[in-house]
């Protein structure tokens, strides 16, 4: 953190040829309100020292006894520390809160100003719900912390009989309670709207069980690229905060809003509502950030919103497409999910979805990518905080990164091409685990299918555009899909279920027209 800010700072003044307290203030003017906090602490900054000097001269950085020394900039001939630091060594009486103050920045958390809101996120991370939902449905009409950008909107947080993906109350003659905007009676025959429109239409919802490439993980790259950077670069930043820097409104299975991190939305979820009306706001994006595998039967108990008797189906998309061979140990292999650990939970998993969705369900497994993609299309190219001054590359944030050992996935990001060849034949084996899974078992309730994860498809579509392969990949974190590569794979994912599994997206509405006319103004996500 300490590292990446000090870069701003140095660079904002590097382009704008201003001193760096005049830099540091006007990164200050760019970001909203309380979280300026972050950027006023850093008082001591020096334009000739490269921000890894300056945080482990402040003491935010460290190097453990027996640890490699982590830097991101290559190391400078001489280090001279500037006076404030010689100061702040020297008189503790003097420097004592601002060295607290430091020590406080490795935690966000505890900056008074952002603690209500930090705790209020650590609800939502444990038990993936949303924090506003005033009739516990699991529903919310609050968009983040887990609100309607992660699942369909309820239309009243009043009434827990109330939300999205239930079958119709009484064909919602009086009120809607599937929150799909279809309701009330035809004036001409009598007969409510609901039944007329969606009554055998074979409604269903879409739900995303994933990791953090599901939840749509991205931090913009403005807020670290000062040649274009503004005040407008920082107006998302508290939405980014408090969705967890993901971005599910835009992802590939759950997106419903039109993108504004670059490319364009297309989802799965708005391919299906396009396909039936009625299944509007019939979504939930199920996904965490963690980067260590995951065993997602445990929290599928509390956080899964599906009434086996009153709801109506779903596709659940059954996605963690790295998590089982990605962490950050320096041992990564001992500590990546096994065949039979993979077995094991997806069975799991899959058991408690029998016990919990309606009939006529459908599952998807999807498998591992290959994340050799990443280190050959992004390792010599300029991150984002190395393109002022072409000093960082994606291979030297990896080793940062790997160095911390707080790197997102050890085994694909590194120049060690034997480490990654045998992460991607554990993927592989874990992938055909899924595809034997998907072959072999038999559940009540629903059907199983498998899909590779498209990445290769998805390239060569992206190539037939005129892209590059680098665009697919998250350009500050250089590990997640991006909004290209996202939106691409829901057309390759659409094409094979239409073409494999038909069954799976169910019949197209033929009263969509009609439904649009009438409820144009109830339909908004």
């Amino acid at each position: 953190g300490c590292v990446l800010v000090v870069s701003v700072i140095e660079q904002l003044a590097q382009w704008h040829n201003s001193t760096v307290k005049a830099a540091m203030e006007r990164l200050c003017d760019y970001i909203p309100g309380k979280y300026q906090i972050i950027c006023h602490m850093l008082c001591c900054i020096d334009r000739e020292m490269n921000a890894d000097v300056v945080c482990h001269s402040l003491r935010l950085c460290k190097q453990d006894p027996g640890q490699p020394l982590c830097h991101l900039y290559s190391p400078p001939k001489v280090t001279t520390l500037p006076l404030c630091i010689h100061l702040m060594h020297s008189s503790t009486f003097l420097f004592l809160p601002l060295q607290k103050s430091f020590m406080g920045f490795s935690s966000v958390c505890a900056f008074p100003l952002l603690a209500n809101l930090c705790e209020k996120i650590k609800y939502v991370l444990r038990n993936k719900l949303p924090f506003e939902d005033f009739d516990g449905d699991k529903f919310s009409t609050f968009p983040t912390l887990r609100g309607y950008h992660w699942r369909g909107r309820d239309c009243n947080d009043k009434n827990t009989t109330v939300y999205p993906g239930r079958r119709p109350d009484n064909w919602d003659a009086k009120s809607d309670s599937n929150c799909n905007g279809i309701w009330g009676v035809d004036p001409k025959d009598g007969i409510p709207y609901e039944e007329k429109f969606c009554k055998g239409a074979d409604s269903k919802g879409v739900m995303l069980l994933g990791d953090s490439a599901g939840a749509h993980f991205h931090i913009p790259p403005e807020w670290m690229t000062v040649t274009q950077m503004s005040a407008k670069s920082f107006a998302n930043l508290p939405m980014a905060f408090s969705d967890e820097f993901d971005w599910p409104q835009f992802s590939e299975i759950t997106g419903f809003l039109n993108s504004t991190i670059g490319g364009w939305t297309d989802s799965l979820y708005l391919r299906l509502r396009k396909r039936n009306r009625c299944n509007h706001r019939d979504l939930q994006n199920i996904s965490q950030n963690v980067y260590f595998p995951i065993n997602i039967a445990p929290y599928l108990s509390f956080s899964l919103a599906r009434n086996q008797l009153l709801d109506n189906p779903a596709i659940v998309i059954y996605a963690t497409i790295g998590n089982d061979v990605c962490n950050g140990e320096r041992d990564t292999l001992a500590h990546m999910t096994t065949p039979r650990e993979m077995l094991s939970n997806v069975v799991q998993a899959l058991r408690y979805l029998d016990s919990h969705l309606p009939n006529g369900s459908h599952v998807i497994l999807t498998g591992l990518v290959d994340g050799r993609f990443l280190w050959d299309n992004l390792h010599d190219r300029y991150h984002p905080l190395g393109q002022l001054n072409k000093d960082v590359t994606y291979s030297q944030l990896y080793s940062f990164l790997d160095c911390l050992q707080v790197s997102p996935c050890s085994g694909w990001l590194t120049p060690n091409e034997t480490l990654r060849n045998l992460t991607s034949k554990r993927a592989l084996q874990l992938s055909n685990v899924l595809k034997e899974i998907a072959r072999s078992e038999k559940f009540a309730n629903f059907d199983i299918f498998y899909m590779d994860f498209p990445l290769r498809q998805t390239a060569e579509e992206w190539r037939k555009m005129g892209g590059e392969p680098w665009q697919l990949i998250e350009p500050v974190d250089g590990f997640h899909p991006s909004q290209i590569a996202a939106a691409l794979g829901t057309g390759i994912t659409w094409q094979k279920a239409l073409h494999e599994w038909p069954q799976v997206l169910g019949k197209e509405n033929p009263f969509n027209d009609q439904i649009e006319a009438i409820f144009k103004d109830q339909g908004g996500h």
